[in-house]
């Protein structure tokens, strides 16, 4: 078993940094789960995507390493005042719930963990990474998409234990999985959550 206890994080605020890693732990964990036939999972479409997130203020990667092994990767983005990212519910929500400032809501836009630190053996390893790019925000909420179809239910299952609830379903590309849509407010989770 790999000890989370053991995890080094760096921060990074410049994708062309790390671009390249998080290209590779892209397409090797996507790989583990038979994902990269998927146009949407697609190493090219997903640097499309990372190219977007990461041209926006405030855009933030966290890579967490064990010695000198990348173990995984978390990155996010607040949501503008202009931002399209409610614009995919199935059933729109509240406008005051969606009302963004710039410093409202982190949206982590992904977090992936190589395979021998996923799961029972990892024990925490996402849930480091993920708290240690939170732990420096100073945003209100934190919303994610997530496939609720992904691993019988159990990944959206994992959110929820680190305080996420479902707020309702998107579709924010045409060819990308219909996903739940979750949200932790506050963005840091209640002690023991």
């Amino acid at each position: 078993m790999t000890d989370p206890a053991d995890l080094t994080f760096r921060h990074h605020t410049d994708v062309e940094e790390v671009r390249r890693l998080l290209l590779d732990i892209h397409a090797e964990v996507r790989g583990d789960f038979g994902l990269m036939s998927d146009p949407f999972y697609h190493v090219d479409r997903f640097n499309e995507r990372l190219t977007g997130y990461a041209s926006r203020p405030g855009w933030e990667a966290v890579i967490g390493y064990q010695e000198h092994t990348p173990v995984g990767y978390a990155f996010a983005v607040p949501l503008g005042e202009n931002t399209g990212w409610w614009s995919a519910m199935r059933d729109p929500l509240p406008e005051e719930y969606v009302r963004e400032t710039g410093t409202r809501t982190l949206a982590l836009n992904e977090i992936l963990v190589r395979e021998p630190w996923r799961g029972a053996h990892g024990a925490g390893a996402a849930r480091r990474i993920h708290e240690e790019l939170l732990s420096g925000r100073t945003e209100e909420r934190v919303t994610l998409l997530v496939n609720p179809q992904r691993a019988d239910g159990r990944l959206k299952a994992v959110y929820e234990s680190w305080g996420y609830k479902e707020i309702g379903q998107q579709q924010p590309f045409p060819d990308s999985p219909v996903f739940a849509a979750m949200m932790r407010d506050p963005l840091k989770a209640p002690t023991g959550a």
